[in-house]
């Protein structure tokens, strides 16, 4: 075991650091006394304000890591509440860590303080965000909250907590809400829809966490999908002054008049009565250039499109906007007419990379479709030719008017697979094979954006993807970029609605009570392994390095009766929608969207070890160092009341 004075510190800060210090938010080294380590933080969603998912912690390496053990575990102690009717969803948290102090956001969307070292409770703050009752289709969750440095008052920190209908201010040390912000510490985020909003239901801003450029905080939005009525808000993108709380501007991402920005693309003037196309993934922040990156997503509904017929831009897009105005820079749509809920959770990745000998400052995006889009981030320019490719239009739907083409990037390669024929049958064993392709027979099949049918279409990725909102990490010392994907298909299938339903006035749904995820035999998957990857993408070359399948499948499959006696893949991979890190001592961590925390070797991709988890996980993970140079990786785990935070570390002797 090393001894403390021995570890290495960390070396030259990436861009992204240095960004971070221009924002107030950095990834800060501070001085601590002989013989110890520097402390590192991981103050912003995603470690840096570009979403690198990069830490500078360097203590655990492919070396030590067999070393690590649970050093300490936290739960949120939320319960079902009969009285609001109300259940805690997953506990999706990746928590923040600034000055030796973690924040870290529940479920029902309150904020606590824990010493990092130890995980001790320090405060707690209710948002009461859980009296709104239910959120139909999604759930109570929530990922993240921001901090922002006063310079005004002392350099002091604030919490900034966005929930389903709010945005709070807290003083960081007390967790008390600051009276100068809003009234009396808050602000509400449901009072700038172009709509009026009928059932706070219908808005949900606490999932995903704000971003900080300066003095100016961004919140985005999300309309619950399961929510398919006419005249439904549409997501929307918010400033506000993050000392006073006062709103700067309001971006609208379905357009609200015929001179507004992607009119053209919505025939009939279909914008005037749709909404949706939600702001709900993570956003990054070009904090030199004042830019904000995120993805929006698909109109409603999802999966049935002959109340809007056109392009729907720019829904399904990545969008660049001006922080300091809310206007518009550019933005490219990824999906025409989307019918298939490919929208865009995953957090953009600001990079630099050399293309042909040309360097360039690029964001890049990750889909569910199992494609990276990288364009110069200024101009939006793709990097590498984007090619407008025929697709299947033929649709059983009545109505319904797919669009003829989509955009396909000709690299990087694509990261996921991408459509099903009765070649990918799961061939486990031969009678497995023979049943799979049986059942495979019922569907309709086909190569991507196939559109969706009355039949059924087995659509992969499915309505998860590809990837989700865990995103990719970038590292800038390879120039690579690593994602997870799941390889698990969704069965497409619209039909009538009967009217019944209150949530719903469309002619034709896919989100009626019957709908799943894709067929199987009573468990095993159709189609064959594994059902996960992780994947290292070359950015300056737009090359796949390697892939490699990420956990060891689910037991149901392992254990199944038609599977005795089968010799199975150690890794038949297990699908999760979070992210991982990548750090400077040469691993990735990852959960498994099983029992497990991974790490794998961000060289080769090799697995080098696991962790037992006490709950399933499928979140997005962090890293930090604190002072007394000990390397923490968190990750959440569980749902409901079987949940908890998870802190490892390198086993250390007693002081």
């Amino acid at each position: 075991m090393k001894n403390p004075s021995s570890i290495n510190t960390p070396g030259q800060q990436t861009p992204g650091q240095r960004l971070g210090v221009i924002a107030c938010l950095v990834v800060t080294c501070l001085a601590t006394p002989q013989g110890q380590s520097r402390q590192i933080e991981w103050p912003v969603y995603g470690g840096e304000p570009s979403g690198s998912k990069y830490s500078a912690a360097d203590e655990v390496t492919p070396r030590t890591v067999v070393g690590l053990r649970i050093a300490w575990q936290w739960e949120h102690r939320e319960r079902p509440l009969k009285e609001y009717n109300t259940t805690p969803f997953r506990f999706e948290n990746q928590p923040l860590m600034v000055d030796g102090v973690l924040y870290v956001t529940t479920p029902y969307n309150n904020a606590t303080a824990l010493d990092a070292e130890t995980g001790k409770e320090l405060w707690r703050f209710d948002s009461g965000a859980v009296k709104l009752g239910e959120i139909p289709g999604t759930g109570f969750k929530h990922r993240a909250p921001a901090l922002w440095r006063d310079t005004q008052d002392g350099n002091k920190l604030r919490v900034l907590l966005n929930t389903r209908t709010e945005l709070h201010s807290l003083d960081a040390a007390t967790g008390r809400p600051m009276p100068s912000f809003g009234r009396d510490g808050v602000v509400s985020l449901v009072d700038a829809y172009p709509r009026p909003i009928s059932d706070v239901r219908h808005v949900n801003h606490g999932a995903s966490p704000p971003v900080v450029y300066r003095d100016i905080v961004i919140v985005g939005s999300s309309v619950p999908d399961r929510y398919q009525l006419a005249n439904e808000p549409p997501g929307i993108v918010q400033g506000f002054d993050a000392r006073t709380g006062k709103r700067l501007w309001v971006w609208n991402a379905i357009p609200q008049s015929p001179t507004d920005y992607g009119a053209d693309t919505w025939e009939e003037a279909s914008w005037r009565f749709n909404g949706h196309a939600n702001v709900w993934g993570p956003m990054v922040v070009d904090d030199t250039r004042g830019l904000v990156y995120f993805g929006t997503s698909t109109p409603g509904n999802d999966y049935y499109g002959a109340r809007r017929p056109g392009k729907n831009e720019p829904a399904e897009s990545l969008v660049c906007l001006d922080i300091a105005t809310g206007q518009r820079k550019w933005s490219f749509q990824v999906v025409h007419h989307g019918l298939w809920d490919f929208d865009n959770p995953a957090p953009p990745n600001l990079v630099t990379i050399t293309v042909d000998g040309r360097r360039i400052d690029a964001v890049a995006q990750v889909t569910k479709q199992g494609f990276t889009y990288v364009f110069d981030r200024v101009t939006g320019i793709p990097v590498w030719p984007i090619e407008e490719r025929p697709v299947p239009t033929d649709s059983d739907v009545p109505g319904e008017k797919v669009w003829p083409t989509q955009p396909f990037p000709t690299k990087p390669p694509p990261f996921a697979r991408q459509g099903v024929s009765l070649d990918d049958a799961n061939d486990l064993t031969p009678e497995i094979k023979e049943l799979a392709i049986a059942e495979l027979k019922k569907y309709r099949l086909g190569p991507l954006f196939t559109p969706p049918s009355l039949r059924g279409t087995l659509q992969l990725p499915g309505n998860e993807g590809g990837a989700n909102w865990g995103g990719a990490m970038w590292d800038a010392q390879t120039g690579r970029l690593y994602v997870r994907s799941k390889d698990v298909p969704r069965n497409n299938r619209v039909v009538a609605s009967d009217g019944t339903d209150k949530y719903i006035d469309h002619a034709y749904s896919g989100h009626l009570p019957f709908d799943n995820p894709g067929g199987t035999l009573g468990g095993i998957p159709l189609l064959k392994p594994p059902y996960a990857h992780l994947s290292a993408i070359d950015l300056n070359k737009g090359d796949i390095v390697w892939q490699v399948p990420v956990g060891e499948g689910s037991r149901v499959i392992r254990n199944h009766r038609l599977l005795k006696g089968a010799k199975l893949p150690d890794r038949l991979g297990s699908p999760a929608n979070g992210g991982g890190i990548v750090t400077a001592g040469g691993l990735i961590f990852i959960g498994g969207g099983d029992g497990y925390l991974y790490a794998f070797n961000k060289s080769d991709g090799r697995e080098v070890w696991r962790g037992q988890l006490p709950y399933p996980n499928g979140e997005n993970v962090m890293t930090y160092r604190t002072r007394t140079g000990r390397q923490f990786i968190l990750v959440s785990t569980g749902a409901s009341v079987d949940a908890a935070l998870v802190a490892f570390a390198l086993d250390r002797p007693a002081p």
